[in-house]
């Protein structure tokens, strides 16, 4: 008879080999679908590690990809430490683009120091508010917040499509519903050849590691991840904690936004996402909700999403070609997760119960 056993703490060797199988895997039964595309697939490999990594031009658009993603997870991250299953990044971006926008649209003429400052607040007010209408009914009435906070993704998607199509059309774009580009003074300047996204990103990247680790709140946090019940007996307040880490994990990905509408969109659009939300969900995931490896693994899918778009042209394959390889090794490597948590063996009825 067949059993699935919960696996005790692996080491991370084995965890690490246990991903690289996952990963090589992927890769084999990928090869069989773009053979029967005709196309070479050690070839087509090459291309993507060349269009993520090939040129100092394509390396730049990896690195610029990888910003909003970092962001994003780390806001995802503290709130799965505390079991709060936040499926809503992609509306708390979008929310956090439209308070940025409102503050750049509002306030053209004032200078870049200035400006910019109060866009970054207008997109941490935007996601943290948005992510509190979940929290708060989840504290109070217990709710369910994994379909609270997707729906809440469509919702504010339809009010940036009313926003494109109503107030905030732009009369000098023809007919075309679209929101007035921001002036010079709300975009954010570059470092280094990339905007000073990334400068932000390690800067939260630290700032997380710090709150978890250093802080009361980040204690309670992870007190309330591995037993709520535990943490009101020792005298944690369970629904404002949960009030104040959704808020900073709804800021952070508001943030996320509005750097994307300043840097990358230079205006709001119901595109500013680039589905940036549920991709982190699988990035904050893989990476365990640690810091450090949220780059990495932020990095990694972004190299993955630039390389996937550079074979399209390269090749000629079709947008859901790539995306199904996109979606190939995501299966296998959260597939990996399952043999990494646990472990299948065999009791056989003779032996009374034992493992075999």
């Amino acid at each position: 008879m067949l059993q699935i056993i919960k696996n005790k703490e692996i080491s991370s060797r084995k965890k690490a080999a246990i991903h690289l199988a996952a990963i090589f895997l992927a890769l084999l039964t990928a090869s069989v679908f773009i053979l029967f595309m005709g196309h070479p697939p050690l070839k087509v490999y090459l291309s993507m590690a060349r269009g993520a990594f090939g040129t100092s031009y394509r390396f730049t658009e990896t690195l610029i990809k990888t910003i909003p993603l970092i962001i994003t997870s780390l806001g995802i991250s503290l709130a799965f430490r505390m079991k709060f299953w936040n499926i809503g990044a992609e509306g708390q971006i979008i929310m956090g683009a439209f308070g940025a926008s409102w503050v750049a649209l509002s306030y053209p003429h004032l200078p870049s120091f200035v400006l910019l400052p109060l866009m970054g607040l207008g997109g941490l007010a935007g996601g943290g508010i948005w992510a509190l209408i979940p929290a708060f009914f989840r504290a109070r009435f217990q709710t369910n917040e994994t379909i609270f906070t997707l729906m809440l993704n469509y919702i504010a998607l339809q009010w940036i499509t009313y926003l494109q199509n109503g107030p905030w059309k732009d009369p000098g774009a023809l007919g075309f519903p679209k929101i007035p580009n921001f002036s010079p003074q709300a975009v954010l300047p570059k470092l280094f050849g990339i905007h000073i996204g990334w400068l932000i990103a390690f800067i939260l990247v630290v700032l997380s590691a710090l709150f978890i680790t250093k802080t009361k709140k980040g204690y309670e946090i992870q007190v309330i991840g591995e037993s709520e019940k535990t943490a009101r007996y020792a005298g944690i307040n369970v629904s404002r904690t949960i009030l104040v880490t959704l808020f900073i994990s709804g800021a952070l990905c508001g943030l996320a936004g509005m750097i994307e509408a300043s840097a990358i969109n230079k205006t709001l659009s119901v595109e500013i996402t680039g589905g940036v939300g549920y991709t982190a969900i699988i990035t904050a995931w893989l990476a365990n909700l640690k810091e450090l490896r949220i780059v990495l693994v932020s990095f990694l899918f972004a190299a993955m999403i630039q390389g996937s778009s550079y074979i399209q042209m390269a090749f000629q394959i079709p947008q859901s070609a790539a995306q199904i390889l996109q979606g190939l090794i995501l299966f296998f490597v959260l597939g990996s997760e399952f043999f990494i948590r646990y472990r299948i063996v065999y009791r056989s009825r003779e032996s009374g119960g034992g493992e075999t």
